[in-house]
């Protein structure tokens, strides 16, 4: 089991851009693929982006050209560049291994995109 500790949510205007942490324990985690999801009010969480030990990324269409996944395997941690968020990014967004979410799930961070 990885421990996983998201951050650097917030209240964001349309075509704003944040950027997400995710803290991970454990060496373990320079080896797995890991992968950020969202879950939105009434809708089932979903993979937004993953990337590999090795760097490889994915992206949902929905996010693609527009979010940015990347790791430093030294801090154990994710990163997710938000660039252009629209309305519909408004979600609670957590980490976890990819593609299947096998660690316990953090608390998460909240990502609003209003005006």
């Amino acid at each position: 089991q990885v421990q996983l500790v998201e951050s650097g949510g917030g209240l964001v205007q349309p075509g704003g851009s944040l950027r997400l942490s995710c803290a991970a324990s454990g060496s373990i985690f320079q080896i797995l693929t890991m992968g950020w999801y969202r879950q939105a009010p009434g809708k089932q969480r979903e993979l937004v982006a993953s990337i590999t030990r090795g760097g490889s990324t994915n992206y949902a269409d929905s996010v693609k050209g527009r979010f940015t996944i990347s790791r430093d395997n030294a801090k154990n941690t994710l990163y997710l560049q938000m660039n252009s968020l629209k309305p519909e990014d408004t979600a609670v967004y957590y980490c976890n291994t990819a593609p299947i979410g096998a660690s316990s799930w953090g608390q998460g961070t909240q990502v609003t995109v209003s005006s």
